[in-house]
């Protein structure tokens, strides 16, 4: 049965303010570079191979790491490798801004992108931690998640700003005091938490996630940008084999880094295939929009990223407001729906865009598809982190950005495969009159190779050349918002049906399971009874064997729990289940 949780106080509510910010941090860090590369091109002189690492590298570190880290957390404690990679990011940011090489940009760019896998899974984790009443915890979240969602936005607002007024490096600089604050605050306003049952960390584990997860990323993003070549199929063929090495590992474990076991929750399954679905369609579409606001209404960047503030307002409301009140009332299952029902609705009004006035429809349609995805985004990342025992939280929410980096970079693969197709086939006939073979050749491969193309053109050759060009572009675009919506309509159907039998939340109530267990064995939360399991108001609890205190394995039910082949049933939490807390306000595990 659901216990009543404790309500969460001022330290705890400041807390997440500064978790939030370091959220903020990491996301910008995604976009920021983007106004900073043509000023990093003419300082560094890299070369194209260069330039695309430049790019890239923080993100494919990034996603390699998350899962090994969130493990590391549980292990080591969340809130000590939380500061540990706060530390170690503002170091790297303070390095990247006075690299002097492109390799040392490189290589600082990739300790930024370990770093941030760091920062990212012990700020989810923490939250779990924090956060032990079930309505209080998804507001936490969403509040988190809009941290996010704003911080791609506002990454690109502050790039353009301070590249006005300073060099590149100070897009990087801008870490420093945050990660400065986080280092200060941390100690006084976050609770620390490790599992005190924790095995050793298995470092062929960590091998393995990585060499599955970074191979598989850059072989999506060399497809989008080069096609069906050997060397991106390999990759990601290659991580696919290692990721069956990792699973079969895992699987052998006594104490793995991820327990595949919890996918047999229907909950858990449903939030992370809804996380991989939701970003897909999210980010690979936001790759469109940048460009069609420069490219073909004429925007400056920091102009377009200043019409892009809507969307994150709308992601905002989505994620903090919407999507915990929402929960609230009504069953998971609908709320999700809704969500990508609203995104999707969003996708349709992108569909109309024209070549010439689309900036309504951008600004309308971007809110909406923002703003419903933030909300299944929320509840995706709440049920991921809720669902996990409270001691293998850092994990999960490893896994849960992963399955956000895989999900964003096979919707910038896909769909800028597809929106690609579109443009060349818009292009597919003679080239116009005054436009050679090569300068038509150029602009039929992307629409900043035509605008740069006709700058060499007489004055009529030139407009007509961009003109259709435009018009090729906006076709790739409302091609690739009516994909981005059936995959929205397609995910609102998943989220319906194996969300079915999770219901609305209870105020007061962690139907989770409660508190993880405390940094010590002998803190707040003792041992569960032997051979408990949890379940919800409406679920079974059946005898099983005893079994020792404390020792029951993720994923043990109870004959007659759940479903044959014991499998847990819908109201099933996975894991063991901590006792209700002895006072009606609970000491952080270790202060």
């Amino acid at each position: 049965m659901a216990t009543a949780q404790a309500k969460a106080g001022r330290r705890e509510w400041i807390g997440l303010a500064v978790l939030v910010m370091v959220t903020l941090i990491i996301s910008m860090d995604m976009t920021v570079l983007s106004y900073a590369l043509p000023f990093i091109t003419a300082d560094l002189e890299p070369t194209s191979s260069q330039l695309l690492w430049i790019t890239d590298v923080y993100a494919f570190v990034l996603a390699g790491l998350l899962i090994p880290m969130g493990t590391l957390g549980d292990r080591i404690g969340r809130r000590r490798l939380l500061m540990i990679g706060a530390a170690v990011f503002g170091a790297a940011s303070v390095a990247t801004a006075l690299s002097t090489s492109p390799g040392m940009l490189i290589g600082t760019r990739a300790v930024m992108g370990a770093a941030g896998a760091t920062l990212m899974p012990s700020t989810m984790s923490l939250i779990r931690n924090m956060f032990h009443d079930e309505n209080e915890r998804r507001a936490a979240i969403g509040l988190w998640a809009a941290g996010f969602s704003a911080g791609s936005v506002i990454g690109l607002v502050a790039g353009g700003a301070l590249l006005q007024y300073f060099s590149w490096g100070a897009v990087f600089e801008i870490n420093v005091p945050i990660m400065l604050l986080l280092l200060i605050l941390a100690p006084l306003l976050l609770p620390e938490f490790r599992d005190p049952a924790a095995g050793r960390f298995d470092l062929l584990s960590t091998v393995l996630a990585f060499v599955a997860v970074l191979p598989t990323v850059w072989g999506i993003k060399q497809f989008a940008e080069h096609g069906a070549d050997w060397p991106p199929v390999a990759g990601v063929v290659g991580g696919l084999v290692f990721l069956t090495v990792f699973v079969w590992r895992q699987r052998r474990l006594a104490d793995p880094v991820i327990d595949v076991r919890l996918f047999r929750a229907p909950a858990f399954s449903a939030a992370v295939v809804m996380n991989v679905l939701a970003n897909f369609a999210l980010v690979g579409f936001m790759f469109f929009i940048s460009q069609y606001l420069q490219l073909v209404l004429g925007l400056r960047p920091f102009t377009a990223g200043l019409w892009s503030l809507p969307a994150a307002a709308a992601a905002g409301i989505g994620a903090a407001v919407l999507a915990p009140m929402l929960a609230q009332r009504f069953r998971r299952a609908y709320v999700a729906a809704g969500g990508l029902l609203v995104g999707a609705a969003g996708c349709l009004v992108l569909a109309q865009v024209g070549d010439a006035a689309g900036l309504a429809q951008v600004v309308v349609g971007q809110a909406l598809m923002t703003g419903g995805v933030a909300m299944v985004l929320t509840l995706s990342a709440e049920l991921i982190v809720s669902t996990a025992p409270p001691e293998r939280a850092g994990a999960a929410a490893g896994l849960s950005e992963t399955g956000s980096q895989l999900g964003a970079a096979l919707g910038v693969a896909i769909l800028g495969s597809i929106g690609t197709f579109v443009y060349r086939q818009q292009l597919s006939g003679a080239a116009p009159d005054g436009v050679s073979a090569d300068s038509w050749a150029t602009a039929r491969e992307t629409l900043g190779g035509a605008v740069e193309e006709s700058r060499g053109l007489a004055t009529v050759a030139a407009d007509t050349l961009v003109a259709l060009a435009r018009a090729a572009f906006a076709a790739e675009l409302r091609v690739a918002a009516v994909v981005a919506a059936g995959i929205l309509l397609v995910t609102a159907v998943l989220a319906a049906v194996l969300l079915r039998n999770v219901g609305a939340s209870v105020p007061g109530q962690d139907t989770s399971g409660g508190p993880g267990d405390p940094a010590t064995p002998s803190a707040a939360t003792p041992p569960p009874a032997e051979g408990a399991i949890d379940t919800d108001p409406d679920a079974a609890t059946a005898d099983a064997a005893p079994v020792p205190a404390g020792a029951v394995p993720v994923g043990r039910v109870a004959e007659g729990a759940g479903p044959a082949g014991g499998v847990p049933g819908p109201g099933v939490r996975i894991g063991p289940v901590p006792a209700a807390p002895a006072s009606s306000r609970p000491a952080h595990p270790v202060a």
